[in-house]
């Protein structure tokens, strides 16, 4: 077994566990992942065989949607990690290893289509089989706010620094509603929550690997898509992200989820959809800077928000919004990264 630090006292315990309760009587162990949360991810070598244990601390993590999720997804045929061995009480799990090709690592203009293809149609699955299995809790309009607020607490008057007044807060308000409401106009479905570049795996069969859906709920249809097209993590043109939802709605048509919903209405769901995520991951990145002392995530916020300012430019109804963005915030972004 590898050398264990004695001053990590967690992953002294989950190697305890490993040897005592899973049977590993020697194995290797190291990082395999980091995560934007208190959950951590280590690769285990046992015999020749790999596996993943995740390490949730039960104060600040529940390991039991992972494991309820899992296995709903895992019963419509997605490639989720199987789960080998839990200890709920301590929030230790012995997991499948799915490898270490993430989508981000591996997308690039030759293997684009092919990935982002099998990564439609993996969703389409997904929200197909929405009616099945557990029940999940709703993306509802509070939990919509709760996370823009996140964006106008952290972000703006945090990160940046300003204090707006009461008129700019009324304006940015009003936009949050905007979107709630645009959002609970869609279908509602099985809603990953991450589904995004840094979540998907390449594998050799039954493309993607589908990780990090512990948070998922029912809710608006264009939300895993927009966080797979519109990544936070890597930018495409916008034609080639408008064939690839044109590609989505087609198929996702042909399996009944949208009746006679057409592009137009189809792109602006699924633009001001974006709006709404994408101000709050810039919160978060923020928040993961300031509260968490993980400052790498800020250099996603250019682009980030970039989708947000592009997609405002398409639609009137967020003029408002736009121009908060272009007096306020944009001119602050500017003078913080000098």
């Amino acid at each position: 077994m590898n050398d264990i630090s004695q001053g990590d006292v967690r992953l002294v315990e989950l190697s305890r566990w490993l040897k005592e309760i899973v049977g590993f009587e020697s194995f290797d162990i190291a990082p395999a992942s980091g995560d934007a949360s208190f959950r951590r991810y280590f690769r285990v070598v046992h015999n020749g065989d790999t596996y993943i244990v995740m390490d949730a601390p039960p104060s600040h993590e529940n390991c039991r949607p992972f494991v309820a999720i899992a296995w709903a997804f895992g019963d419509l045929s997605l490639h989720v990690p199987q789960i080998l061995k839990q200890d709920l009480v301590r929030g230790f799990l012995l997991l499948s290893d799915l490898g270490s090709k993430q989508y981000l690592s591996e997308l690039n203009a030759e293997s684009a289509e092919r990935l982002y293809t099998d990564a439609i149609h993996t969703l389409i699955r997904l929200q197909a089989g929405s009616h099945q299995g557990i029940g999940l809790p709703p993306y509802d309009h509070a939990l919509l706010l709760r996370e823009m607020g996140l964006f106008r607490d952290w972000f703006i008057a945090q990160h940046l620094g300003l204090a707006l007044d009461a008129t700019q807060l009324q304006a940015l308000e009003d936009a949050f509603q905007l979107l709630a409401l645009a959002a609970l106009e869609q279908p509602r479905v099985w809603v990953h929550r991450d589904y995004h570049s840094r979540n998907l795996m390449v594998t050799s069969q039954n493309n993607p690997g589908v990780l990090d859906f512990q948070d998922a709920v029912v809710g608006p249809m264009t939300y895993d898509l927009v966080s797979l097209l519109r990544d936070c993590y890597i930018k495409w043109p916008p034609s080639q992200v408008e064939e690839w939802v044109k590609y989505y709605l087609a198929n996702a048509k042909q399996q009944g989820l949208l009746g006679g919903i057409e592009l137009k209405q189809f792109m602006r769901w699924f633009d001001l959809m974006g709006v709404q995520r994408h101000l709050k991951a810039i919160g978060i990145f923020a928040r993961l800077n300031i509260r968490d002392a993980k400052p790498v995530y800020l250099q996603d916020i250019p682009r980030t928000m970039s989708y947000v300012v592009e997609a405002c430019g398409r639609w009137p109804e967020m003029a408002g919004l736009q121009r908060l963005l272009a007096d306020e915030v944009l001119p602050a972004m500017a003078v913080r990264e000098r």
